[in-house]
This record gives C-alpha cells, sequence and structure tokens, in this order.
C-alpha cells in the first residue's frame, strides 16, 4: 500500500494542482486568512471595478472543511485523475482546454442562473465526462445503493438534495459536461466534425508549463463495451 505521499506524487498534474489549489483554499479560509467572498463571482465588479480575478478564482473554492467538502475532493482525486490518466492519457492540452472549455460555458451559465462560486459545478462537470466515458462501472453509493457510472451524476444530485445542498451548482456542471460530450464525442460521430478542437495556444500553454506524465503504471482505458446511450467514447477527433 503506498503512503499519502507516494499517492500524491502519482497523481497526474492538472487534476493534482487543481485539487490542490482547492484544498488550499479552503484551509487558508479555515484559518481565517481571507473572506470567501474575495474569491466569489460576482459580474458587477467585475466590469465596475475592474476585478477580473474573480472570473477565475470563484472555481477553486468548495466551501468550508465539512463531509461535503470531503466528498468534493475525493470526486476529484477519483474521477478526474482517472479522466486523465485514461481517456486523456498524454494529452495534457486536451485535458486542460476541457476544463477551460468548462469553465466558460459555466461563466456564461451562470449569468443567467448565478452562482457566486463554481467549483462544485466544476467537479460534476468533470464526474459527468467521466460517467460517459467509463459509462457501464460498477459504482457502490455508501455500500447502500450498487448502480452503473452512467447514473452516478444524478444520484449524487439528488443525495445533494436530500441533504440540503443547493441544487444549481450541480445542474449547471452537469450541463456543462453535457455540452463537452455533445461537441466533442456524440456531434463527431454523426457528423464526422469536430468543431471544439484543441487550440494551439492551450498546447503552447503546456509546452510553456512543461506538464509531462511520468510513468505510473497502466492508463485506466474508458468501457466501450456496449452501444446505444451507455456507450462510451469509441473514438475522438481532437487527438
Amino acid at each position: 500500500m503506498s503512503s499519502p505521499q507516494e499517492f500524491y506524487n502519482s497523481l497526474p498534474p492538472i487534476s493534482k494542482a487543481y485539487g490542490t489549489i482547492c484544498f488550499l483554499a479552503t484551509a487558508a479560509y479555515s484559518l481565517g486568512i481571507y473572506n470567501p467572498m474575495w474569491l466569489a463571482l460576482d459580474y458587477k465588479l467585475v466590469f465596475s471595478h475592474f476585478q477580473v480575478w474573480r472570473l477565475f478564482t470563484n472555481f477553486f473554492f468548495l466551501g468550508p472543511f465539512s463531509i461535503n467538502f470531503g466528498i468534493r475532493l475525493l470526486m476529484i482525486a477519483r474521477y478526474s485523475v482517472q479522466l486523465e490518466k485514461g481517456p486523456f492519457d498524454r494529452r495534457p492540452a486536451d485535458f486542460l482546454w476541457m476544463m477551460i472549455f468548462g469553465a466558460f460555458s459555466l461563466l456564461i451559465f451562470s449569468a443567467l442562473f448565478w452562482s457566486p462560486f463554481l467549483g462544485i459545478s466544476m467537479v460534476f462537470m468533470l464526474l459527468y465526462v467521466w460517467s460517459r466515458e467509463f459509462p457501464n462501472a460498477q459504482i457502490n453509493i455508501y455500500g447502500l445503493v450498487t448502480l452503473k457510472a452512467f447514473y452516478l451524476p444524478w444520484a449524487m444530485l439528488g443525495m445533494d438534495v436530500i441533504f440540503g445542498s443547493q441544487l444549481m451548482p450541480n445542474l449547471l456542471g452537469i450541463l456543462a459536461g453535457h455540452l463537452y460530450y455533445f461537441l466533442t464525442v456524440l456531434h463527431p460521430l454523426s457528423t464526422g466534425k469536430n468543431i471544439l478542437k484543441t487550440p494551439n495556444w492551450v498546447h503552447k500553454l503546456v509546452m510553456r508549463w512543461g506538464i509531462t506524465y511520468r510513468p505510473t503504471g497502466q492508463a485506466v482505458q474508458p468501457d466501450r463495451s456496449t452501444g446505444g446511450a451507455f456507450r462510451g467514447r469509441s473514438y475522438r477527433l481532437n487527438g
């Protein structure tokens, strides 16, 4: 069994960076270092006071230390990591572009359905894309229910409603995830045209940052064993 440090070091770079920043943001808040409203998305302050950082920082606050925060962090550690090591293996630019596109989509959705923090929405977007890439994986929820991964985002949404969490952030994440999956997988499969290729500037950004992958064992491969609604990606035109 690997130690926590070995596990952390084995994480792929983008998921590790995102999860680490989210953890540090909550830790700093718990120590009273800042007010989370300094990070919140407020379009009035963005455009009238030029507080442009709010367009970015709102994605890194998952709430205070709590069971819900732990679940969100574990979702990054599992589902985002499996995406980055599996369907996006050795394609960090494509994975980063997915997150950039998701963030941009969520900012647009938030203008219509205001949400001050979109970190939870980003986590649900990653969860939704994972559920489409591994639709037939068997998921056990708290030892009570076993279901196909295809249904996991909706099950998690339902549980959040039961426990009193806000519904809109989860729905926005699912919507952004479906939009990305439709444009990069479903639409190319039906038309043969990919309208959401990873831009060259993202590839250059990844090269500039020196994002590389160290061998950590066999990559997790998406489940493509069935067709129809549960079919995972059979090919990707992005690469």
